[in-house]
Protein backbone atom coordinates (compact mmCIF):
# COMPACT_ATOMS: atom_id res chain seq x y z
CA UNK A 1 0.00 0.00 0.00
CA UNK A 2 1.46 3.36 -1.08
CA UNK A 3 1.76 6.09 1.90
CA UNK A 4 2.28 9.75 2.28
CA UNK A 5 4.54 12.38 4.27
CA UNK A 6 3.69 15.68 3.28
CA UNK A 7 3.18 18.88 5.13
CA UNK A 8 2.12 21.93 4.14
CA UNK A 9 1.97 25.42 6.48
CA UNK A 10 1.71 29.08 6.51
CA UNK A 11 2.81 30.86 9.10
CA UNK A 12 5.19 33.34 10.91
CA UNK A 13 8.45 32.72 12.58
CA UNK A 14 8.81 32.76 16.09
CA UNK A 15 12.80 33.93 15.71
CA UNK A 16 15.09 34.47 13.77
CA UNK A 17 16.31 30.93 12.04
CA UNK A 18 19.85 29.20 13.62
CA UNK A 19 22.16 28.64 10.69
CA UNK A 20 25.37 26.36 11.42
CA UNK A 21 27.51 24.37 9.19
CA UNK A 22 27.67 20.78 10.01
CA UNK A 23 31.85 18.97 9.77
CA UNK A 24 31.00 18.05 6.09
CA UNK A 25 30.49 21.95 5.60
CA UNK A 26 26.59 21.68 4.74
CA UNK A 27 24.56 24.41 6.30
CA UNK A 28 21.40 23.49 8.44
CA UNK A 29 18.85 25.80 9.53
CA UNK A 30 16.76 25.97 12.38
CA UNK A 31 13.79 27.89 13.23
CA UNK A 32 10.09 27.52 14.25
CA UNK A 33 6.84 29.09 12.81
CA UNK A 34 3.90 29.56 14.24
CA UNK A 35 0.11 29.07 12.63
CA UNK A 36 -3.11 30.10 14.07
CA UNK A 37 -6.54 28.55 13.86
CA UNK A 38 -9.34 30.90 14.84
CA UNK A 39 -12.91 29.71 15.72
CA UNK A 40 -15.82 30.48 17.80
CA UNK A 41 -16.62 28.49 20.86
CA UNK A 42 -19.18 26.85 22.73
CA UNK A 43 -20.35 29.91 24.53
CA UNK A 44 -20.16 32.44 21.77
CA UNK A 45 -16.49 33.83 22.04
CA UNK A 46 -13.98 33.68 19.17
CA UNK A 47 -10.88 31.58 20.25
CA UNK A 48 -7.91 31.56 18.27
CA UNK A 49 -5.36 28.59 19.26
CA UNK A 50 -1.86 28.77 17.96
CA UNK A 51 0.75 26.18 16.97
CA UNK A 52 4.44 26.29 16.57
CA UNK A 53 6.00 23.76 14.16
CA UNK A 54 9.96 23.24 14.20
CA UNK A 55 11.39 23.48 11.18
CA UNK A 56 14.72 22.18 9.06
CA UNK A 57 16.73 23.41 6.15
CA UNK A 58 19.60 22.15 4.75
CA UNK A 59 22.28 23.33 1.63
CA UNK A 60 20.74 26.05 -0.36
CA UNK A 61 17.63 26.15 1.38
CA UNK A 62 19.46 27.05 4.62
CA UNK A 63 21.49 29.19 2.95
CA UNK A 64 18.32 31.29 1.61
CA UNK A 65 16.97 31.10 5.36
CA UNK A 66 19.70 32.45 6.88
CA UNK A 67 20.18 35.45 4.07
CA UNK A 68 16.20 36.13 3.80
CA UNK A 69 14.37 34.96 6.42
CA UNK A 70 13.63 36.99 10.09
CA UNK A 71 11.78 36.57 12.89
CA UNK A 72 7.85 37.30 12.04
CA UNK A 73 8.99 36.65 8.38
CA UNK A 74 5.72 34.94 6.84
CA UNK A 75 6.28 31.82 4.97
CA UNK A 76 4.68 29.14 3.20
CA UNK A 77 6.84 25.80 4.24
CA UNK A 78 6.27 22.59 1.93
CA UNK A 79 8.15 19.43 3.47
CA UNK A 80 8.04 16.02 5.26
CA UNK A 81 7.37 15.41 9.04
CA UNK A 82 10.50 13.46 10.84
CA UNK A 83 10.80 12.19 14.30
CA UNK A 84 14.15 11.88 16.04
CA UNK A 85 15.33 10.44 19.69
CA UNK A 86 18.26 10.46 21.80
CA UNK A 87 19.35 10.48 25.33
CA UNK A 88 19.59 13.40 28.24
CA UNK A 89 21.97 13.97 30.19
CA UNK A 90 20.14 11.98 32.85
CA UNK A 91 19.49 9.17 30.60
CA UNK A 92 16.09 9.59 29.30
CA UNK A 93 14.55 8.63 25.78
CA UNK A 94 13.87 12.19 24.44
CA UNK A 95 11.63 12.85 20.99
CA UNK A 96 11.22 15.57 18.41
CA UNK A 97 9.13 15.94 15.39
CA UNK A 98 9.92 18.19 13.27
CA UNK A 99 8.98 19.48 9.37
CA UNK A 100 12.47 18.85 7.23
CA UNK A 101 11.62 21.61 4.56
CA UNK A 102 11.64 20.95 0.61
CA UNK A 103 10.24 24.00 -0.38
CA UNK A 104 9.78 27.22 0.72
CA UNK A 105 8.29 30.51 -0.44
CA UNK A 106 8.43 34.02 1.11
CA UNK A 107 5.47 35.69 1.43
CA UNK A 108 4.94 39.20 2.30
CA UNK A 109 6.23 42.46 0.24
CA UNK A 110 10.25 43.31 0.53
CA UNK A 111 10.82 44.77 3.42
CA UNK A 112 14.61 45.15 3.85
CA UNK A 113 16.91 47.07 0.96
CA UNK A 114 16.80 46.23 -2.61
CA UNK A 115 15.11 48.04 -5.10
CA UNK A 116 11.49 48.11 -6.19
CA UNK A 117 8.01 48.34 -4.55
CA UNK A 118 5.31 45.71 -4.97
CA UNK A 119 4.46 42.37 -3.05
CA UNK A 120 7.78 40.18 -3.80
CA UNK A 121 8.02 36.64 -3.28
CA UNK A 122 10.30 33.80 -3.93
CA UNK A 123 9.98 29.92 -4.54
CA UNK A 124 12.87 27.85 -3.27
CA UNK A 125 13.02 24.35 -3.60
CA UNK A 126 15.47 21.96 -1.84
CA UNK A 127 17.35 22.00 -5.81
CA UNK A 128 18.06 25.28 -4.98
CA UNK A 129 16.75 27.16 -8.33
CA UNK A 130 14.69 30.43 -7.97
CA UNK A 131 10.99 29.21 -9.17
CA UNK A 132 9.09 32.33 -9.14
CA UNK A 133 7.74 35.40 -7.59
CA UNK A 134 4.90 37.57 -7.41
CA UNK A 135 4.36 41.41 -9.29
CA UNK A 136 7.33 43.63 -8.33
CA UNK A 137 10.03 42.44 -10.56
CA UNK A 138 14.03 41.80 -9.87
CA UNK A 139 15.80 39.82 -7.21
CA UNK A 140 15.50 35.99 -5.99
CA UNK A 141 18.08 33.07 -5.14
CA UNK A 142 19.92 31.80 -8.10
CA UNK A 143 21.85 28.30 -8.47
CA UNK A 144 23.38 27.04 -4.73
CA UNK A 145 21.46 23.61 -3.57
CA UNK A 146 23.93 20.32 -3.36
CA UNK A 147 26.14 21.81 -5.99
CA UNK A 148 27.06 24.58 -2.95
CA UNK A 149 27.39 27.74 -4.92
CA UNK A 150 24.97 30.84 -4.48
CA UNK A 151 24.00 33.80 -4.95
CA UNK A 152 21.35 36.50 -5.04
CA UNK A 153 20.28 38.40 -8.59
CA UNK A 154 18.85 41.46 -8.67
CA UNK A 155 17.15 43.88 -10.82
CA UNK A 156 14.15 43.83 -13.08
CA UNK A 157 14.83 41.07 -16.31
CA UNK A 158 16.56 38.10 -14.10
CA UNK A 159 13.02 36.96 -13.03
CA UNK A 160 10.96 36.32 -16.30
CA UNK A 161 7.09 37.71 -16.37
CA UNK A 162 4.78 35.00 -15.08
CA UNK A 163 3.26 33.75 -18.81
CA UNK A 164 -0.83 35.13 -19.20
CA UNK A 165 -3.17 32.22 -18.52
CA UNK A 166 -6.46 32.01 -21.16
CA UNK A 167 -8.62 30.39 -18.42
CA UNK A 168 -11.92 31.93 -19.27
CA UNK A 169 -12.39 33.12 -14.98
Amino acid sequence: MASLNKVMLIGNLGKDPEVRAIPSGVKVANFSIATSENYTGKDGNKVEKTEWHNIVMWRGLAEVAEKYLKKGSPVFIEGRLQTRSWDDQSGNKRYTTEIVADNMVMLGGRRDGGSGGGEEGGSYGGGGGYSGGRSGGGGGYSGGGSSGGSGAASGGGSVPPAPEDDLPF
